[in-house]
C-alpha cells in the first residue's frame, strides 16, 4: 500500500516526493525574515518519520555536512516513511560563527521553549512544534565545544530498550549511558517518548572528515535499522560497540602551557601520563597523570590553559584495552569509505 501525502509547514508533500520548506522563525534587526531550512523525503511507502537536525550549537557545523552527504544519498527514493532533515537549527548561532543566540542563550538549554518566551524559547517551541512532535524518532548531530575535539560516540538513555537498539546500530565504537540534562532537546524528546540518539565527534568551527565519514554511515545505518532503507545497502560498522557508564574530566591543576600526551581514543592506565603544564620558561613543571583508566573521548585543542581548565575526558569501560582495539579497527573502516 502507499503511502500518503503528509502536511509540513504549511506545505503538502506527496508519497515518493521530496521538498524544501522554510519554517519562519523571527526577524532579523534589519526586518528581514528568519526561517528555519528543512529538506523533508517522504517516501512512497509508510514508515518511521525521523528527524536528523544539526547546529542546536550554531558553531558545530559537523553535522551540517553530514546531513548534506546524506541528502545526496542515491537510495533515498527507496525510503520508507519520511525524512525530516533540519541542517541548521541555531541559524543566529551558525551566521555569527557562535554557540549561542544573540540573546547568549544556549540553545540546547531551552527546550521546550515558549511561543512568548525569550529569542531562544520560541526558535526552541517552534523546532518541537513543528519537527519533533512530527517525528517517531531522532537524531541531533553535535560536535565539542570551542577548541575542543570529541572522539565520535553516541550519547542516549540506553536503559530504554529502542533507544539502545538504534544506538547500537548507529556503529560507533563508543556508547555514553548519558542522563538528560535540563532544558536540552534530549530531556525535550525523551519526556515525549520519542527514541533519539546524540553523535557527538570532532571540534567546533572544523570539518573533521572521520567524525563526518561516521556520522554519515551512522545515520544510514540506523534509518536501516528502522526499515527505512533497504538492508545490505549502507555499510555497517564491524566494531563492537563498548557502553560506558561513566567518565570524568580531568582538569588543569595550575595555569600555563600544556603538552599533552594522549590523544583521542588513546588507552590510559591509572597514573599514567598525560601530559605536562610549565609557564613559558618551563618552571614549575607540572607532570599530569590519569587518575583513573579508561579510554580519552574528549580533549582541549588549546595549549594554553588556565587553572581549572577540563583538559581530558575519559570514559571508563570494564576492558578499556578492548576499546581500544575496536576503535583502530573502526578507523581503518572509516579510511576505506570513499
Amino acid at each position: 500500500m502507499s503511502g500518503e501525502a503528509i502536511e509540513f509547514a504549511d506545505s503538502t508533500i506527496p508519497a515518493g516526493k521530496r521538498a524544501r520548506v522554510e519554517i519562519p522563525v523571527g526577524r532579523r534587526i534589519s526586518g528581514a525574515e528568519v526561517a528555519l531550512p528543512v529538506e523533508v523525503v517522504h517516501g512512497k511507502m509508510p514508515g518511521p518519520r525521523l528527524f536528523v537536525c544539526a547546529a542546536v550549537h550554531g558553531d558545530e557545523i559537523n553535522g551540517v555536512e553530514i546531513i548534506r552527504r546524506v541528502l545526496r544519498r542515491r537510495l533515498l527514493p527507496d525510503l520508507r516513511g519520511t525524512l525530516i532533515a533540519v541542517p541548521v537549527v541555531n541559524l543566529f548561532g551558525f551566521i555569527g560563527l557562535s554557540r549561542y543566540l544573540p540573546d547568549r542563550r544556549d540553545l540546547n538549554r531551552s527546550f521546550p521553549g515558549s511561543a512568548s518566551g525569550s529569542l531562544a524559547a520560541r526558535l526552541a517551541h517552534t523546532f518541537v512544534r513543528e519537527v519533533v512532535e512530527k517525528s517517531t524518532h531522532g537524531i541531533d548531530l553535535h560536535t565539542a565545544a570551542v577548541h575542543r575535539s570529541n572522539l565520535p560516540q553516541i550519547r542516549a538513555c540506553l536503559d530504554d530498550e529502542e533507544t539502545d537498539r538504534l544506538a547500537r546500530a548507529f556503529g560507533v565504537p563508543v556508547l555514553i549511558d548519558a542522563n538528560v540534562r535540563d532544558g536540552s532537546l534530549r530531556q525535550c524528546v525523551f519526556e515525549r517518548q520519542i527514541p533519539m540518539l546524540l553523535y557527538e565527534g570532532g571540534e567546533a568551527l572544523r570539518f573533521d572528515e572521520s567524525a563526518i565519514r561516521a556520522g554519515v554511515r551512522g545515520v544510514l545505518s540506523t534509518m536501516r535499522a528502522l526499515g527505512m532503507l533497504p538492508g545490505g545497502m549502507v555499510s555497517a560498522s564491524t566494531a563492537e560497540p563498548f557502553v560506558a557508564r561513566s567518565s570524568y574530566w580531568f582538569r588543569a591543576p595550575i595555569s600555563g602551557i600544556l603538552r599533552a600526551r594522549r590523544s583521542l581514543g588513546a588507552h590510559i592506565e591509572a597514573g599514567q601520563k598525560l601530559g605536562t603544564i610549565a609557564d613559558p620558561l618551563g618552571a614549575d613543571e607540572c607532570v599530569l597523570r590519569a587518575e583513573k583508566p579508561g579510554i580519552v573521548i574528549g580533549r582541549t585543542e588549546l595549549p594554553l590553559v588556565n587553572e581549572g581548565d577540563a583538559l581530558f575526558h575519559v570514559a571508563t569501560f570494564a576492558r578499556p584495552a578492548d576499546v581500544s582495539a575496536s576503535l583502530e579497527d573502526f578507523h581503518e573502516e572509516l579510511g576505506d569509505l570513499s
